[in-house]
């Protein structure tokens, strides 16, 4: 069922929902969320069962901003026994945002939501429409909201409702209720720093810089290891279309495409060097701006993907720092 999220009673629908232990899809800054409420066991099943989800690959906790400066600290304090103060440093720098922070779980709770870890991650989504239902689900009881990306395990993140839907059209129409709040401005998934282990360790790259990420904390940040928790997004295979990703250089790529010829109308290709491409080869630009690149970047791996082709070559994005989270998507879907 897709309401308009510009409709309040929806939200409140969608909150009555989340309370009652139902699934939301549910727009977000970053991508669009299947959410369920993280403190119900059987909700959070739920999302497992519906995404094909190991019960083990932890959920990200979204919280309601509240109001003040630190209006989410009540449900920071809900679900984490200890808050490092470079974590408090960061919560203030980019909440609410498109940052995840993982925290010492307090015992007790939201244990199926963080895959049985001690350990959870938590944020404050900057999305309007999603600090409204989750601030009309904290009125109905809800301290927090499960809601990994609203798509079947391991493929192509949701960027609309309409992908929501695509993904879900297995489930009864009243099974699922989504919220539709337009596209997502972000279009990746947060940023993910590790704040278990008295200092910061970098998860998952994002839209949220190392050096932003430094420069609030001030700590460098280190590489994830052998001794990080487990957290969303962060297998070697991920964000997959049916479609193989494989990534190239721009020379390397226009070769292989004047080498095929109309050979290779079974290819599609996203890339943002001007390239010459046989008739009827499906071409898409990429945006030569990262933040463009990541809003548009799963919409048109779904596009392209939409197309039936077997194959998509896409331009590696460069190496500087802003365009490290579509980098690690790309990666991630070519693997």
């Amino acid at each position: 069922m897709l309401l308009s999220a510009t409709d309040p009673a929806a939200i409140e629908a969608a909150a009555q929902r989340l309370a009652a232990g139902s699934l939301v899809g549910m727009p977000t800054e970053t991508v669009y969320g299947l959410a369920a409420d993280a403190d119900n066991a059987s909700a959070v099943h739920r999302i497992f069962e519906a995404k094909g989800r190991p019960s083990d690959h932890p959920l990200i906790v979204h919280l309601a901003p509240g109001d003040g400066a630190q209006g989410w600290r009540a449900g920071v304090d809900h679900y984490a026994r200890e808050v490092p103060a470079f974590a408090q440093a960061l919560m203030q720098a980019f909440w609410p945002g498109p940052l995840t922070l993982i925290l010492p779980r307090r015992e007790g709770v939201a244990a199926v939501s963080a895959g049985g870890q001690d350990s959870v991650g938590l944020r404050c989504p900057s999305h309007p429409v999603a600090q409204a239902l989750l601030a009309a689900a904290r009125a109905h009881g809800v301290f927090g909201v499960a809601a990994p990306s609203a798509n079947r395990f391991g493929r192509v993140s949701p960027t609309t409702a309409a992908h929501v839907a695509e993904e879900f059209k297995q489930l009864p129409d009243a099974a699922l209720l989504i919220l539709d709040g337009g596209a997502c401005p972000v279009g990746i998934e947060s940023t993910i720093v590790d704040c278990t282990r008295g200092h910061p360790v970098l998860l998952r790259p994002g839209m949220v810089t190392t050096a932003q990420l430094e420069a609030a904390c001030g700590q460098p940040l280190r590489g994830r290891d052998d001794a990080a928790p487990r957290a969303s997004g962060t297998l070697e295979s991920h964000y997959a279309p049916n479609a193989k990703v494989r990534l190239m250089a721009a020379q390397p790529l226009q070769s292989a495409l004047d080498l095929l010829g109309p050979d290779a109308r079974h290819i599609a290709v996203y890339a943002r060097a001007p390239l010459a491409v046989a008739r009827g080869v499906s071409l898409r630009r990429m945006p030569d701006d990262a933040a463009q690149a990541a809003q548009a970047l799963f919409a048109t791996l779904r596009e392209l993907d939409a197309t039936g082709v077997k194959l998509i070559w896409v331009e590696t994005p460069p190496a500087s720092p802003e365009w490290d989270g579509v980098r690690d998507r790309l990666q991630r879907a070519a693997a």
